[in-house]
C-alpha cells in the first residue's frame, strides 16, 4: 500500500493505537468530551502558543453517507432529490453521534429552506463553456479548441464585458431581488473560484493551453488579463446587488486549482500568479485577511512563486509535505496533509502515520489544521474520523 514520507517509528506507534481500536470493536480510545472542547480553541487559531492539541480539519463529507450506510452510490439523486438527501443525512448523523461525538452533515428541512435567487451567469458562462454532468460530477467543457477560435471567443468576452450586468442576470432578476432582500436575504457574493489554470485548461484543453503558453504568450497573456478582469466585473456586480459599497464587501477570497501543478514555475508566474495577485489585492489585502488554494495535485515546484502571494491558507496534494509549505508561507494554516486514498481506502495505520509525519514536522510553528490533502471521498469512515481524533488526543497534544 502506498504511503507517503511516512516513517517506521511512525508505524509502530500507528500500530499499537491500531490495535486498542481494534479490542474495542473498531473504536479509538479518545474522550469525545474533552477533545472536542479542546478542539474549539484549536480550531479558532491554529497558530495558538495556548492550544491544547493540533486542530481537526474533517467534517467528512455528503459523499461519504454511501459507504457509511453501505446503499449503492447515486450522486445525481443525493443533489437534487432533497428528502433523500435528508434522510441520509440523519442515518448518517445518528451513527456520526454515537462514534464521534458530533452531527457532521446539515439536516435542511425541505419546507423551510430560505428561498434562493434566480440562476445567473457566471464565469463560465462569460467563456461559453457548458456544465454537463458526467460519471458523478460536474465538467466544464471546452469552447474554444485552437488560437483562432480563442482569439474570436475573447473578442466575445470583451463584448459581454461592457454591460456584464444586462448578460448576467434573468429579466426577473431585479423583482426577485427585491422581494428577497425585503426578506433579509441578500445576494450570494462571488468569493471562490475554479483556479486559473484549472478553469483555462477547461475551456481551452489542457495541451493547448501549454502549448499557448509556449508559443504564443500574446494570445495568453490577453486571456490571463480577461479572466482577471471578468472574476472582477462578477464580484463587483454582486457587490453591488447586495447593497455594498468600497470598504464594506466581505474579504477573503479562495481558488481551487488542481491543474496548477501541469505549469513551470516561468509558466505558472506568467500566466496564474498575476491574477491572484490582482484579486487578492482587491479583496484580501489585509495580512490577515483570507487568501486560501486548494490544490490537491504534486504542486510543490510552484511553492517559491505562491510563497510571494503570502497565502493564509492552504490545502495541497499528500505529496507536498508540511515542512515545505511552512518554508514558503510561514503565515498558512496548512489544512493537510493526510493523502485521501489512505482516509478512503481506510488503511488504518496509514491514517495515524500521516498524523504522526504531519504533526512532527508542523510542531515548531503550529499551524496545521489536519485533514484531508484534498476531498474527502466516499470510502471514508466515521471509525477512521475517530481514529485521528484519538491520534490527536493521544500523540498530538502541544
Amino acid at each position: 500500500m502506498l504511503r507517503i514520507n511516512t516513517h517506521p517509528k511512525h508505524h509502530k506507534l500507528a500500530a499499537e493505537l491500531v490495535k486498542k481500536a481494534q479490542k474495542n470493536d473498531g473504536l479509538a480510545p479518545v474522550d469525545l468530551n474533552s477533545f472536542w472542547n479542546d478542539d474549539q480553541p484549536a480550531k479558532a487559531d491554529p497558530f495558538g502558543k495556548d492550544i491544547p492539541q493540533v486542530p481537526l480539519g474533517i467534517g467528512m463529507s455528503g459523499e461519504c453517507v454511501f459507504a457509511e450506510l453501505g446503499i449503492e452510490q447515486d450522486y445525481w439523486r443525493y443533489g437534487r432529490d432533497k428528502q433523500w438527501m435528508l434522510e441520509l443525512n440523519r442515518r448518517y448523523n445518528d451513527k456520526a453521534e454515537k462514534i464521534v461525538g458530533k452531527r457532521l452533515l446539515n439536516e435542511p428541512d425541505p419546507d423551510t429552506v430560505p428561498e434562493s435567487y434566480p440562476r445567473f451567469k457566471k464565469l463560465h458562462d462569460v467563456f461559453e463553456a457548458e456544465n454537463q454532468w458526467h460519471d458523478r460530477s460536474w465538467w466544464l467543457m471546452q469552447s474554444a479548441d485552437n488560437p483562432s477560435e480563442l482569439d474570436a471567443l475573447l473578442d466575445r468576452v470583451e463584448g459581454r464585458l461592457e454591460n456584464l450586468r444586462e448578460f448576467m442576470f434573468p429579466d426577473d432578476w431585479d423583482e426577485k431581488r427585491d422581494q428577497l432582500m425585503a426578506k433579509g436575504v441578500t445576494p450570494p457574493r462571488y468569493r471562490h473560484q475554479r483556479g486559473p489554470v484549472t478553469f483555462a485548461a477547461s475551456i481551452y484543453g489542457v495541451e493547448n493551453l501549454i502549448f499557448l503558453l509556449h508559443d504564443n504568450p500574446d494570445l495568453a497573456g490577453r486571456l490571463r488579463d480577461l479572466i482577471v478582469k471578468s472574476m472582477l466585473g462578477i464580484a463587483e456586480t454582486l457587490d453591488r446587488e447586495a447593497g455594498d459599497t468600497p470598504g464594506t464587501a466581505p474579504r477573503g477570497f479562495s481558488f481551487a486549482d488542481d491543474n496548477c501543478y501541469l505549469l513551470t514555475p516561468d509558466m505558472y508566474e506568467f500566466f496564474a500568479y498575476p491574477i491572484l495577485k490582482e484579486v487578492f489585492g482587491r479583496y484580501a489585502p489585509g495580512p490577515d485577511d483570507r487568501r486560501f488554494q486548494h490544490s490537491d495535485s504534486d504542486m510543490g515546484h510552484l511553492l517559491p512563486v505562491l510563497g510571494k502571494l503570502e497565502l493564509t491558507g492552504t490545502n495541497f496534494g499528500p505529496t507536498v509535505m508540511v515542512d515545505d509549505i511552512r518554508a514558503h508561507l510561514p503565515k498558512a494554516v496548512i489544512s493537510g496533509q493526510l493523502a485521501p486514498f489512505t482516509f478512503s481506502r481506510n488503511d488504518e495505520e496509514g491514517i495515524v502515520a500521516e498524523f504522526l509525519r504531519d504533526f512532527e514536522r508542523a510542531q515548531p510553528e503550529r499551524g496545521l489544521m489536519f485533514g484531508c490533502a484534498g476531498s474527502i471521498n466516499n470510502g471514508s469512515r466515521l471509525t477512521g474520523m475517530r481514529l485521528i481524533m484519538s491520534a490527536i488526543q493521544n500523540y498530538g497534544r502541544y
